[in-house]
Protein backbone atom coordinates (compact mmCIF):
# COMPACT_ATOMS: atom_id res chain seq x y z
CA UNK A 1 0.00 0.00 0.00
CA UNK A 2 1.28 3.56 -1.03
CA UNK A 3 2.16 5.83 1.89
CA UNK A 4 0.28 9.34 2.06
CA UNK A 5 3.15 12.29 1.96
CA UNK A 6 1.96 15.98 2.40
CA UNK A 7 4.56 18.46 1.06
CA UNK A 8 4.19 21.95 2.85
CA UNK A 9 5.59 24.43 1.72
CA UNK A 10 4.42 28.08 0.47
CA UNK A 11 5.54 31.58 0.75
CA UNK A 12 7.92 31.80 -2.62
CA UNK A 13 9.73 30.25 -5.58
CA UNK A 14 12.52 29.26 -3.42
CA UNK A 15 10.02 26.96 -1.47
CA UNK A 16 7.82 25.80 -4.05
CA UNK A 17 10.15 24.49 -6.92
CA UNK A 18 11.72 22.25 -4.83
CA UNK A 19 8.53 20.92 -3.72
CA UNK A 20 7.59 20.16 -6.74
CA UNK A 21 10.73 18.34 -7.53
CA UNK A 22 9.99 16.24 -4.09
CA UNK A 23 6.61 15.52 -5.91
CA UNK A 24 8.23 14.77 -8.88
CA UNK A 25 10.76 12.14 -7.03
CA UNK A 26 7.70 11.07 -4.55
CA UNK A 27 4.45 10.67 -7.30
CA UNK A 28 5.17 6.89 -8.47
CA UNK A 29 5.30 5.29 -5.08
CA UNK A 30 3.08 7.47 -2.89
CA UNK A 31 0.40 9.36 -3.03
CA UNK A 32 1.16 13.22 -2.66
CA UNK A 33 -0.72 16.44 -0.86
CA UNK A 34 0.58 19.71 -0.86
CA UNK A 35 -0.05 22.08 1.58
CA UNK A 36 0.30 26.01 0.38
CA UNK A 37 -0.45 29.55 1.33
CA UNK A 38 -2.22 31.82 -1.12
CA UNK A 39 0.97 33.62 -1.71
CA UNK A 40 2.65 30.12 -3.15
CA UNK A 41 -0.57 29.40 -5.42
CA UNK A 42 1.08 30.91 -8.09
CA UNK A 43 4.01 28.55 -8.67
CA UNK A 44 1.87 25.80 -8.83
CA UNK A 45 -0.44 24.48 -11.55
CA UNK A 46 -3.60 24.14 -9.16
CA UNK A 47 -4.84 21.22 -11.83
CA UNK A 48 -1.91 19.19 -11.83
CA UNK A 49 -1.78 18.76 -7.67
CA UNK A 50 -4.01 18.00 -4.62
CA UNK A 51 -3.83 21.00 -2.65
CA UNK A 52 -4.90 22.16 0.93
CA UNK A 53 -4.79 25.84 1.74
CA UNK A 54 -3.43 26.71 4.95
CA UNK A 55 -2.20 30.27 4.76
CA UNK A 56 -0.26 31.06 8.33
CA UNK A 57 0.54 34.67 9.07
CA UNK A 58 4.18 35.91 9.52
CA UNK A 59 6.20 34.69 12.99
CA UNK A 60 7.54 37.84 13.96
CA UNK A 61 4.26 39.10 14.38
CA UNK A 62 2.87 35.98 16.44
CA UNK A 63 3.47 36.14 20.08
CA UNK A 64 2.42 40.15 19.98
CA UNK A 65 -0.87 39.82 18.72
CA UNK A 66 -3.07 38.07 19.80
CA UNK A 67 -5.20 37.92 16.63
CA UNK A 68 -2.23 35.87 14.95
CA UNK A 69 -2.10 33.68 17.86
CA UNK A 70 -5.70 32.96 17.92
CA UNK A 71 -5.20 32.27 13.98
CA UNK A 72 -2.17 30.00 14.55
CA UNK A 73 -4.34 27.75 16.97
CA UNK A 74 -7.29 27.63 14.64
CA UNK A 75 -4.81 26.94 11.69
CA UNK A 76 -3.27 24.03 13.73
CA UNK A 77 -6.53 22.62 14.38
CA UNK A 78 -7.48 23.17 10.73
CA UNK A 79 -3.96 20.90 10.01
CA UNK A 80 -4.98 18.37 12.07
CA UNK A 81 -7.90 17.59 10.45
CA UNK A 82 -6.39 17.66 7.13
CA UNK A 83 -3.90 15.24 8.08
CA UNK A 84 -6.65 13.19 9.56
CA UNK A 85 -8.88 13.44 6.38
CA UNK A 86 -6.10 12.59 4.25
CA UNK A 87 -4.45 9.52 6.04
CA UNK A 88 -1.40 11.36 6.06
CA UNK A 89 1.88 9.19 7.28
CA UNK A 90 4.36 11.42 6.78
CA UNK A 91 4.84 15.26 6.43
CA UNK A 92 7.44 16.87 4.23
CA UNK A 93 8.84 21.13 5.07
CA UNK A 94 10.66 22.81 2.59
CA UNK A 95 11.10 25.41 5.34
CA UNK A 96 9.08 29.02 5.85
CA UNK A 97 6.65 29.89 8.73
CA UNK A 98 4.40 28.55 6.25
CA UNK A 99 4.77 25.26 7.55
CA UNK A 100 4.31 25.64 11.27
CA UNK A 101 0.45 24.91 12.09
CA UNK A 102 1.32 21.68 9.81
CA UNK A 103 4.58 20.57 11.84
CA UNK A 104 2.92 21.35 15.40
CA UNK A 105 -0.08 19.30 14.21
CA UNK A 106 2.53 16.40 12.65
CA UNK A 107 3.85 16.75 16.01
CA UNK A 108 0.62 15.94 18.10
CA UNK A 109 0.25 12.88 16.06
CA UNK A 110 3.42 11.39 16.08
CA UNK A 111 4.02 11.94 12.35
CA UNK A 112 7.69 11.93 10.73
CA UNK A 113 8.08 15.05 10.00
CA UNK A 114 11.42 15.67 6.91
CA UNK A 115 12.80 18.89 6.22
CA UNK A 116 14.36 20.26 3.16
CA UNK A 117 17.25 22.97 3.63
CA UNK A 118 18.23 23.87 -0.15
CA UNK A 119 20.22 26.93 1.29
CA UNK A 120 23.56 27.30 2.78
CA UNK A 121 22.61 29.29 5.50
CA UNK A 122 19.95 27.38 7.86
CA UNK A 123 16.90 29.08 7.91
CA UNK A 124 14.79 30.17 11.08
CA UNK A 125 12.07 27.88 10.44
CA UNK A 126 14.12 25.07 9.75
CA UNK A 127 16.03 25.63 12.76
CA UNK A 128 12.64 25.74 15.03
CA UNK A 129 11.62 22.60 13.85
CA UNK A 130 14.26 20.94 14.11
CA UNK A 131 13.59 19.33 17.49
CA UNK A 132 10.35 17.66 15.56
CA UNK A 133 11.88 16.46 12.60
CA UNK A 134 13.19 13.11 11.81
CA UNK A 135 15.90 14.03 8.92
CA UNK A 136 17.00 16.99 6.85
CA UNK A 137 17.33 16.89 3.49
CA UNK A 138 21.09 19.22 2.68
CA UNK A 139 22.70 20.01 -0.20
CA UNK A 140 26.39 20.44 1.83
CA UNK A 141 27.13 19.46 5.32
CA UNK A 142 28.89 22.82 5.97
CA UNK A 143 24.97 24.74 6.14
CA UNK A 144 26.08 27.85 8.19
CA UNK A 145 24.05 28.37 11.58
CA UNK A 146 23.03 24.18 11.87
CA UNK A 147 23.43 23.16 15.18
CA UNK A 148 25.80 20.89 16.12
CA UNK A 149 23.75 18.76 18.45
CA UNK A 150 21.06 17.87 15.69
CA UNK A 151 24.09 17.03 12.83
CA UNK A 152 23.01 13.75 12.75
CA UNK A 153 19.81 14.32 11.33
CA UNK A 154 21.87 15.56 8.57
CA UNK A 155 21.19 13.87 5.12
CA UNK A 156 22.97 15.06 2.17
CA UNK A 157 21.73 14.65 -1.52
CA UNK A 158 22.53 16.75 -4.83
CA UNK A 159 20.73 19.82 -5.58
CA UNK A 160 17.26 19.08 -6.56
CA UNK A 161 16.28 20.15 -10.02
CA UNK A 162 13.62 18.63 -12.35
CA UNK A 163 14.02 15.88 -14.20
CA UNK A 164 13.76 17.01 -17.39
CA UNK A 165 16.75 19.36 -16.53
CA UNK A 166 19.09 15.59 -16.47
CA UNK A 167 16.97 14.45 -19.87
CA UNK A 168 18.37 17.40 -22.15
CA UNK A 169 21.48 16.71 -24.19
CA UNK A 170 24.55 18.52 -24.84
CA UNK A 171 23.33 21.46 -27.98
CA UNK A 172 25.11 21.75 -30.86
CA UNK A 173 26.84 25.19 -30.35
CA UNK A 174 28.06 28.04 -33.06
CA UNK A 175 31.67 28.87 -31.79
CA UNK A 176 30.74 32.50 -33.41
CA UNK A 177 27.99 33.30 -30.98
CA UNK A 178 28.09 33.62 -27.04
CA UNK A 179 24.88 33.22 -25.81
CA UNK A 180 24.21 34.97 -22.28
CA UNK A 181 20.99 34.84 -20.00
CA UNK A 182 19.99 37.49 -17.77
CA UNK A 183 17.71 36.11 -14.95
CA UNK A 184 16.18 39.33 -13.12
CA UNK A 185 13.66 37.23 -11.40
CA UNK A 186 10.15 37.83 -10.51
CA UNK A 187 11.11 41.41 -9.31
CA UNK A 188 13.33 42.12 -11.93
CA UNK A 189 15.39 44.72 -10.36
CA UNK A 190 16.72 47.42 -12.14
CA UNK A 191 20.23 46.34 -12.37
CA UNK A 192 18.95 43.45 -14.74
CA UNK A 193 17.07 45.85 -16.52
CA UNK A 194 19.19 48.82 -16.72
CA UNK A 195 22.88 48.03 -16.07
CA UNK A 196 23.50 45.12 -18.02
CA UNK A 197 21.87 46.40 -21.61
CA UNK A 198 24.57 49.56 -21.60
CA UNK A 199 27.74 46.77 -21.04
CA UNK A 200 26.61 44.18 -23.79
CA UNK A 201 26.69 47.17 -26.48
CA UNK A 202 30.64 47.99 -25.87
CA UNK A 203 30.89 43.77 -25.52
CA UNK A 204 28.64 42.93 -28.96
CA UNK A 205 31.35 45.04 -30.84
CA UNK A 206 33.99 42.47 -30.14
CA UNK A 207 32.06 39.25 -30.42
CA UNK A 208 28.93 37.81 -31.47
CA UNK A 209 26.61 37.82 -28.80
CA UNK A 210 22.51 36.61 -28.59
CA UNK A 211 20.87 37.69 -25.29
CA UNK A 212 17.81 35.87 -23.79
CA UNK A 213 16.19 38.15 -21.08
CA UNK A 214 14.48 37.07 -18.48
CA UNK A 215 12.47 40.56 -16.56
CA UNK A 216 8.84 41.69 -15.92
CA UNK A 217 6.06 42.27 -18.64
CA UNK A 218 6.17 45.80 -18.47
CA UNK A 219 9.93 45.73 -19.14
CA UNK A 220 9.80 43.91 -22.50
CA UNK A 221 9.16 45.77 -24.89
CA UNK A 222 11.48 48.67 -23.88
CA UNK A 223 14.44 46.44 -23.67
CA UNK A 224 13.33 44.50 -27.32
CA UNK A 225 13.37 48.18 -28.66
CA UNK A 226 16.68 48.62 -27.00
CA UNK A 227 18.24 45.35 -28.34
CA UNK A 228 17.22 45.48 -31.87
CA UNK A 229 17.57 49.25 -32.19
CA UNK A 230 21.45 48.19 -31.34
CA UNK A 231 21.88 45.45 -33.45
CA UNK A 232 21.41 42.70 -30.73
CA UNK A 233 19.83 39.40 -31.39
CA UNK A 234 17.79 38.70 -28.29
CA UNK A 235 14.74 36.99 -26.52
CA UNK A 236 13.31 38.91 -24.06
CA UNK A 237 10.75 37.01 -21.94
CA UNK A 238 9.06 37.35 -18.74
CA UNK A 239 7.31 33.80 -18.25
CA UNK A 240 8.47 30.74 -20.43
CA UNK A 241 6.99 27.69 -19.52
CA UNK A 242 10.24 25.90 -21.19
CA UNK A 243 12.51 27.96 -19.12
CA UNK A 244 15.03 25.29 -19.06
CA UNK A 245 15.07 24.71 -22.61
CA UNK A 246 15.99 28.13 -22.84
CA UNK A 247 19.22 27.79 -19.91
CA UNK A 248 20.17 24.90 -21.94
CA UNK A 249 20.86 27.04 -25.07
CA UNK A 250 23.32 29.56 -23.70
CA UNK A 251 27.04 29.76 -22.65
CA UNK A 252 26.72 32.24 -19.39
CA UNK A 253 24.01 33.05 -17.18
CA UNK A 254 23.84 36.41 -15.20
CA UNK A 255 21.70 35.21 -12.18
CA UNK A 256 20.74 36.03 -8.38
CA UNK A 257 21.60 33.56 -6.21
CA UNK A 258 18.58 30.97 -5.40
CA UNK A 259 19.52 27.73 -4.70
CA UNK A 260 16.99 26.35 -7.38
CA UNK A 261 18.67 28.80 -10.15
CA UNK A 262 21.92 27.87 -9.40
CA UNK A 263 21.47 23.73 -8.88
CA UNK A 264 19.82 24.15 -12.17
CA UNK A 265 22.56 26.14 -13.92
CA UNK A 266 25.40 23.59 -11.93
CA UNK A 267 23.76 20.45 -13.65
CA UNK A 268 23.61 22.01 -16.94
CA UNK A 269 27.61 22.79 -16.78
CA UNK A 270 26.65 26.41 -17.04
CA UNK A 271 28.90 29.19 -15.61
CA UNK A 272 27.27 32.00 -14.02
CA UNK A 273 27.76 35.73 -12.50
CA UNK A 274 25.88 35.50 -9.18
CA UNK A 275 24.20 39.27 -7.80
CA UNK A 276 23.23 37.89 -4.88
CA UNK A 277 20.49 39.57 -3.34
CA UNK A 278 21.52 42.40 -0.59
CA UNK A 279 18.04 41.51 1.44
CA UNK A 280 17.89 38.15 1.28
CA UNK A 281 17.46 36.36 5.13
CA UNK A 282 20.82 36.05 7.00
CA UNK A 283 22.41 36.89 3.38
CA UNK A 284 21.78 33.27 2.35
CA UNK A 285 22.49 33.96 -1.46
CA UNK A 286 25.87 35.20 -0.79
CA UNK A 287 26.27 32.14 0.75
CA UNK A 288 25.12 29.81 -1.72
CA UNK A 289 27.01 31.55 -4.21
CA UNK A 290 29.84 31.28 -2.20
CA UNK A 291 29.34 27.39 -2.71
CA UNK A 292 30.27 27.31 -5.85
CA UNK A 293 33.00 30.36 -5.90
CA UNK A 294 34.79 27.90 -3.27
CA UNK A 295 34.36 24.89 -6.28
CA UNK A 296 35.74 27.96 -8.77
CA UNK A 297 32.56 27.33 -10.56
CA UNK A 298 31.39 31.14 -11.09
CA UNK A 299 32.30 34.46 -10.30
CA UNK A 300 30.53 36.92 -7.46
CA UNK A 301 29.82 40.36 -7.84
CA UNK A 302 27.93 41.73 -4.98
CA UNK A 303 25.39 44.62 -5.52
CA UNK A 304 26.51 47.04 -2.43
CA UNK A 305 29.64 47.09 -4.65
CA UNK A 306 28.01 46.94 -7.76
CA UNK A 307 29.61 49.15 -10.54
CA UNK A 308 29.07 48.56 -13.99
CA UNK A 309 33.01 48.87 -14.82
CA UNK A 310 33.17 45.88 -12.41
CA UNK A 311 30.90 44.28 -14.41
CA UNK A 312 32.11 45.12 -17.61
CA UNK A 313 35.78 43.57 -16.92
CA UNK A 314 34.38 40.35 -16.20
CA UNK A 315 32.36 40.12 -18.73
CA UNK A 316 35.20 41.74 -20.77
CA UNK A 317 37.87 39.20 -19.45
CA UNK A 318 35.36 35.82 -20.23
CA UNK A 319 35.13 36.78 -23.91
CA UNK A 320 38.28 36.98 -24.06
CA UNK A 321 40.24 34.76 -21.32
CA UNK A 322 38.45 31.67 -22.63
CA UNK A 323 41.03 29.10 -20.39
CA UNK A 324 38.94 30.82 -17.25
CA UNK A 325 35.49 30.06 -18.31
CA UNK A 326 36.26 26.93 -19.90
CA UNK A 327 38.14 25.62 -16.17
CA UNK A 328 35.11 26.96 -14.30
CA UNK A 329 32.96 24.61 -16.98
CA UNK A 330 34.60 21.90 -16.40
CA UNK A 331 34.33 22.28 -12.64
CA UNK A 332 30.93 21.97 -12.57
CA UNK A 333 31.12 19.14 -14.53
CA UNK A 334 33.09 17.79 -11.59
CA UNK A 335 30.63 18.99 -8.98
CA UNK A 336 28.31 16.79 -11.05
CA UNK A 337 29.91 13.40 -11.38
CA UNK A 338 27.57 10.75 -10.53
CA UNK A 339 25.01 13.33 -9.95
CA UNK A 340 22.12 11.63 -11.68
CA UNK A 341 18.24 11.77 -11.38
CA UNK A 342 17.85 8.13 -10.35
CA UNK A 343 21.10 8.49 -7.36
CA UNK A 344 19.04 11.22 -6.20
CA UNK A 345 15.85 9.59 -6.07
CA UNK A 346 16.82 6.51 -4.75
CA UNK A 347 18.41 7.96 -1.18
CA UNK A 348 15.10 10.21 -0.95
CA UNK A 349 13.22 6.90 -1.27
CA UNK A 350 15.73 5.05 1.05
CA UNK A 351 15.62 7.77 3.84
CA UNK A 352 11.95 8.04 3.65
CA UNK A 353 11.49 4.17 3.56
CA UNK A 354 13.39 3.72 7.22
CA UNK A 355 11.43 3.23 10.08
Amino acid sequence: MKKNFLISTGGSGGHVIPAIILHEHLSKDANIVFSLDKRGLKYIDKNLYSIEIIDTPKLNNIFFYPFNFILLFYLTLKSLFILKKRKINEIISTGGYMSLPLVLAGRLLSLNIYLLEPNQVMGRANKFYLKSCKKVFCYTNQIKNFPDNFKYKMVIINPLVKEQIYKLNSPIKNDEKFNILIVGGSQSASIFNYKFKEIIVKLVKKKFIKIFHQTNEKNILHLEEFYSKNDIENKIFSFEKNFDKIVHQVDLCITRAGASTLAELSVLNIPFIAVPLPSSKDNHQLENAKFYKNNDCCWIIEQDNFFEEKIEKCLKDILEKKSDYLNKKNNLKKLNFQNTWINVNQKILKILNEN
